[in-house]
């Protein structure tokens, strides 16, 4: 299926993003995917492909790009290796909500633009760290997000100053929250003080809890369940053929 890498200019550099599109002629609404902690990496580029083969086009951006090139991390590893779990923590760390949120001005500028894509509403989806990301990207461009969707999404609910969950009045998504089973990133404090702050921003919400583990959605995770990933996929085919129905 086609895939076409991309170059981004931002307030800090090239970001690269991949772009993944349905066969056939477009063009489609827009998703971006924000990755986990781990990045972009071969299964993130199969996640793209797969969501634009429901009739999307997929930008896939690396917003680790202000680090330079490096290899992938091979998320096995992370989980059972401290120090591997260490440089990813340390790298994941350099990656703040406003240089997201700055970065996504940028991407859609870029999809504004693009001949594959349609219209200017798009939606966001993201994984672990990408959850945030993606409910982030939807309180600052409510003009043009019209879906957010969080799988795992760890810390979105905290005391930081910049928590999704302080921003949900300009929230103007539709939004989907999948939270993992017992996840120490995204506690029972955090999903009901995310709940209050969407209920009473008057925010079209859905927030359900996977019998999973963190990270059960992406398939490269050792807590990858394949019931869970399936679930995942029917709701985010289901916000998106609610929010960005195909031409």
């Amino acid at each position: 299926m086609p895939e076409r890498a991309l170059l981004i200019p931002t307030a800090d550099g090239t970001c690269d993003a991949t772009l993944h599109t349905p066969g056939g002629a477009g063009p489609w609404p827009a998703v971006i995917m924000f990755p986990d902690a781990g990045g972009v990496r071969p299964t993130f580029q199969a996640m793209a492909q797969r969501l634009a083969d429901l009739g999307y086009a997929v930008l896939l951006p690396d917003t680790y790009y202000r680090a330079g090139p490096r290899e992938p991390f091979d998320m096995h590893e992370v989980f059972r290796d401290r120090e591997a779990r260490q440089r990813m923590t340390a790298l994941a760390s350099t990656t703040t909500k406003d240089m997201v949120a700055s970065d996504t001005g940028s991407i859609l500028e870029v999809l504004a633009e693009l001949p594959e894509v349609a219209g200017l509403a798009v939606g966001t989806t993201g994984y672990c760290m990408g959850g945030g990301q993606a409910l982030t990207a939807a309180a600052r461009f409510p003009q043009r997000v019209v879906a957010a969707a969080s799988f795992h999404g760890g810390y979105l609910a905290t005391t930081a100053p910049d928590s999704p969950h302080l921003f949900a009045t300009r929230i103007a998504a539709k939004v989907y929250v999948a939270s993992a089973a017992d996840d120490q990133h995204f506690d029972d404090v955090q999903i009901e003080r995310l709940a209050v702050a969407l209920a009473d921003a008057g925010v079209d919400h859905t927030m359900e809890t996977y019998e999973a583990g963190h990270g059960f959605a992406v398939p490269d995770n050792p807590t990858f369940d394949e019931g869970a990933s399936e679930r995942h996929w029917q709701a985010m085919a289901e916000l998106y053929a609610a929010t960005l129905p195909s031409p």
